[in-house]
């Protein structure tokens, strides 16, 4: 290689480190912020991980806190006051709280309690449908047979994680209404369930010995 070329060399490799330089200098905060948006996403990742966690466990024992309560009406006072930052942790609050409401029999606050639960659209079904079912369960003073049997039957439909539950309500509206063919019948075809847990079990067959059906032993 000739000096000239050797010259040339230098004087193109120059040239390119000052357009470089020059790009960077222009260009160069694209980089950087790119960086640190990589960075700092890294990092509220991390933060929001243990802001939830912390969150969860503050939740935790909040609630263990009111449950441990002995008296009943200071245990449903104290779930009423946890704050929650998500709507499916105030659905959990809310149904702890219609269990303690419903150990005090009180069905129409338990109904209120619920509501907006029910009308939650940004809920996950499930959450919704276990809130109506604990309404319907405790509403026999503010909605009559009819109503709560068409509630029911909307949570017996095949797929409904409620569905042999509410079977056994809709059973015992049968019986309510003095229709013991009906109850037998729906009682029966629920023995055959697949989704038929032992305790539920228990109690059909306990109900179908008490109307006077002589069960096969094992059915």
């Amino acid at each position: 290689m000739s000096e000239t070329d050797s010259f040339i060399d230098e004087v193109t490799e120059e040239v390119r480190r000052d357009r470089l330089f020059g790009l960077m200098r222009r260009y160069g905060w694209i980089a950087v912020l790119a960086v640190l948006l990589i960075v700092g996403g890294a990092a509220y990742r991390e933060y929001s991980r243990a802001s939830d966690q912390s969150a969860a466990r503050a939740l935790g024992d909040a609630l263990l806190a009111a449950l441990d309560t002995e008296d009943t009406d200071a245990r449903s006072s104290a779930l009423s006051q946890i704050q929650t930052q998500s709507s499916e942790a105030g659905a959990i609050v809310a149904l702890l709280q219609a269990g303690v409401l419903a150990d005090q029999d009180r069905g129409a606050e338990i109904v209120t309690l619920l509501q907006p639960i029910v009308d939650d659209q940004d809920l996950s079904q499930d959450y919704r449908d276990l809130a109506n079912f604990k309404q319907l369960l405790h509403a026999a003073e503010s909605l009559d047979t009819a109503q709560r049997r068409a509630g029911f039957q909307a949570l017996a439909e095949p797929g409904k994680p409620l569905r042999v539950l509410a079977e056994e309500q809709l059973a015992l509206l049968d019986l309510q209404e003095g229709d013991q063919d009906a109850a037998i019948n729906r009682l029966t075809a629920l023995l055959d369930d697949a989704d038929l847990t032992q305790n539920l079990q228990q109690r059909t067959r306990q109900l179908l010995i008490a109307l006077g059906q002589d069960l096969i032993s094992g059915n």
